[in-house]
């Protein structure tokens, strides 16, 4: 029997999600050791690869915030423990300042995903999952269609508002007023 019959004949049994902290453990004693995965309301899903823009981007993305104060910490593509059934990987968070020796931060400032192949995943899942953990600004970088759309007013099911930023405007994270960030030099667009 191949993967999709299987899914099939079990979609109407119960299932039972991974917690977080289960996760964690498998982590911790290399299950995954070789594999790009997240835990995402308790399912493990493969992450994307990584084209060439999508790191060109990311790199970018990551200088222009590296300037931030000490009060908060970037990360770039690690773990944020936003719920008892995520573990999502955001390709950047901007954390409160903190030892994370001992668990992944639970929130962030701002979050941003780089998207090509993953744009439905990041907007509709990572999204709502962003908000319900009330990471007051989210930005969708789709790189389908050269456009970062910002997210902001979380609520219980998603975002209230999203206001794209095309060539020729500026980002301006609310957390962070005197960063300006072009979104052609970003992207590098014309």
């Amino acid at each position: 029997m191949n993967h999709a019959d299987l899914r099939e004949a079990l979609s109407a049994e119960p299932t039972r999600p991974l917690r977080r902290v289960e996760y964690e453990q498998l982590v911790a004693y290399g299950v995954f050791e070789d594999e790009r995965v997240e835990l995402l309301e308790g399912v493990i899903v493969e992450m994307s690869p990584q084209d060439p823009r999508h790191s060109a981007v990311l790199q970018r993305l990551s200088r222009a915030f590296a300037q931030l104060s000490a009060a908060c910490d970037v990360r770039t593509q690690m773990p944020l423990a936003i719920s008892e059934r995520s573990l999502p990987e955001p390709d950047l968070a901007v954390v409160p300042a903190g030892e994370y020796e001992s668990a992944h931060p639970t929130t962030a400032l701002l979050v941003a995903e780089v998207a090509s192949s993953s744009v439905q995943k990041d907007r509709r899942i990572k999204g709502e999952l962003y908000a319900r953990a009330g990471i007051p600004e989210y930005w969708l970088i789709n790189l389908q269609n050269d456009v970062v759309e910002v997210h902001t007013q979380p609520s219980a099911s998603g975002y209230t508002s999203i206001a794209p930023a095309r060539s020729g405007d500026s980002l301006n994270p609310h957390a962070f007023s005197d960063l300006v960030i072009s979104v052609s030099a970003l992207l590098r667009l014309g």
